[in-house]
């Protein structure tokens, strides 16, 4: 496990990657270049799940080179936690609208601003896993 739940810090952590709405994945471009853009994610099992824009580049980057690091807002007073990790494009994961805890946390907003799940999946049909090697958790 890549965080220590038994201590307040690898708790926050957790706590806070199961709570958090936006996080920043950031890809490598096959020529080199990072490229940081915010996503939606949910923490399951150890592992991290985007359903990515299917247009988006950090699909291409993701199939060339697997080393992505995520990071959530810093807060003030709160624990950062960045975790580095292997991506892979996942074509078994389920789609969001059989995703019942991805519905959970973004359905109100899919419904919103998306017209439901069916029509956010359209675009957002691509899901990447992010597999955590390493987590950094400091104080903010």
């Amino acid at each position: 496990m890549i965080f220590d739940a038994t201590t307040e810090r690898g708790a926050r952590a957790l706590a806070r990657l199961e709570t958090e709405r936006v996080a920043w994945l950031t890809t490598v471009a096959p020529a080199g270049q990072p490229q940081t853009m915010p996503v939606w994610f949910l923490w399951a099992d150890g592992e991290v799940l985007i359903y990515s824009d299917r247009r988006a580049h950090r699909n291409r980057n993701v199939a060339a080179n697997l080393k992505v690091s995520l990071h959530l807002d810093d807060r003030p007073g709160d624990v950062d936690v960045v975790i580095e990790g292997e991506a892979r494009l996942d074509p078994d994961a389920p789609g969001v609208p059989d995703n019942p805890a991805y519905l959970q946390k973004y359905g109100p907003v899919i419904d919103a601003s998306y017209g439901g799940p069916s029509a956010f999946s359209q675009t957002y049909s691509v899901p990447i896993r992010i597999m955590p090697t390493r987590a950094v958790v400091f104080q903010g």
